[in-house]
């Protein structure tokens, strides 16, 4: 069993330091690049599937949360408001009311819709001290968040369309979702009172798992205050399940933010708000991903993607050489040269990173490498240029292979 604590410091992923505080860890280089892959891989798929990207403010005036109804239901889990000149400002816990705002922003035509606006944006939860704890519980989060503004028959069309980002990021990570949930509200004051609003969103999250096939469970007390989700839930090394993406559909922020749209009677009408998120917090994927994989990454995400071995430094140059190639490529590499230890010592500290390339004096005078495969794989001597290629085309299809197989 893998733990993501210990991984990460032990592979220079993050760390955390009591002088910034508890549940607010840093990134180190090497977790740094996973991060902004996994980020970029988020935005591409985003930008494919017809998501605009925004920014917006990580504080806001609290009025804006009173409207939202996080201040009246979720104040506890907010750091407290901050005053500036009269007037409270407060760290958001969420980024749908920026969304909403930012939708409202101007007059909307039913010609737009579905609007789906996305943003990779910081948010802060107000999490105990003992709660806290490596990348799963943390105090600031970077959200992948995205909120669909469209008409009620466009509904269950964009939530199977984020099911199946969902699916389809999961593959690329080599994910395995344990189960899908019906996440419901359940008692108590925590939930907004709008039993009609509720019933018609829990109906149609049903109808939509229903209509694609995946088996699932309701769950009480789970749903978010302002409505029900359907959550996917992943498993680590211990058992423990979280959740780690999400879709839901809100009627009750809409109404809350005036949002509407003009349809083509050139009427008013209201828009349905959904939300979804493909990996949820950057944080919590990355520790799913460092228990999952055990620091082995799928190439595309390792922070280094190839180790260049010369066998005695007189095939440094070429060494060098090849490492300014994978840069020009796009790949990342790194020379662990003879200084080192010897070669055995070598492909044994390199032994996670995807692909090794050894290169000895016959592959210097020929241009050519021996690639080892993480897997324990050694190939025959090819180009160097074809196996840049190959390797960047797997990288660049974010599969979970290492290699083709073909000329293997």
């Amino acid at each position: 069993m893998h733990d993501h604590r210990r991984l990460g410091r032990e592979l220079n992923l993050f760390d955390t330091d009591p002088l910034i505080g508890a549940g607010l860890p840093y990134w180190l280089p090497d977790g740094a690049t996973v991060r902004h892959s996994l980020e970029e891989y988020i935005r591409a798929a985003e930008r494919r599937a017809g998501y605009q990207h925004v920014y917006s403010p990580v504080l806001g005036k609290r009025e804006l949360y009173e409207i939202s109804g996080h201040w009246s239901h979720y104040s506890d889990d907010m750091f407290p408001p901050m005053e500036l000149s009269g007037e409270q400002f407060v760290l958001r816990p969420s980024l749908c009311p920026h969304h909403a705002v930012i939708y409202r922003s101007r007059s909307r035509s039913y010609r737009e819709l579905p609007l789906r606006m996305a943003e990779l944006g910081g948010m802060y939860r107000a999490e105990r001290s003992g709660a806290v704890g490596g990348l799963n519980r943390v105090r600031s989060i970077q959200l992948n968040d995205a909120h669909i503004f469209c008409t009620l028959d466009q509904v269950a069309d964009e939530a199977r369309s984020a099911l199946e980002l969902i699916r389809r990021a999961y593959r690329a990570l080599g994910i395995s979702p344990t189960r899908y949930r019906l996440s419901l509200a359940g008692p108590g004051g925590k939930y907004v009172a709008a039993p009609e609003k509720w019933q018609r969103s829990t109906a149609l999250l049903a109808e939509i798992l229903d209509r694609s096939g995946l088996p699932y469970q309701a769950a009480e007390d789970e749903a978010a205050f302002y409505g029900p989700k359907i959550d996917v839930q992943v498993t680590d090394g211990a058992g423990r399940e979280s959740t780690l993406s999400t879709v839901q559909v809100d009627f009750h922020q809409p109404e809350q933010f005036d949002l509407h749209y003009i349809g083509a009677d050139g009427a008013k009408h209201r828009p349905v708000m959904v939300h979804r998120s493909i990996i949820g917090s950057v944080e919590r994927a990355v520790a799913h991903l460092i228990e999952l994989h055990g620091g082995a990454f799928p190439a595309w995400l390792a922070p280094t993607q190839l180790v260049i071995l010369p066998i005695t430094e007189a095939e440094r140059p070429n060494a060098e050489a090849l490492a300014r190639r994978c840069l020009d490529a796009g790949l990342r590499a790194e020379i662990a040269g003879p200084d080192r230890g010897s070669l055995g010592a070598r492909i044994r500290e390199a032994r996670l990173a995807p692909y090794q390339a050894v290169i000895g004096a016959r592959e210097a005078a020929d241009d050519r490498v021996a690639l080892r495969l993480r897997d324990g794989r050694s190939l025959d001597p090819l180009p160097a240029a074809d196996a840049l290629t190959r390797i960047g085309a797997l990288v660049d299809a974010h599969s979970t292979d290492l290699w083709d197989g073909a000329g293997s």
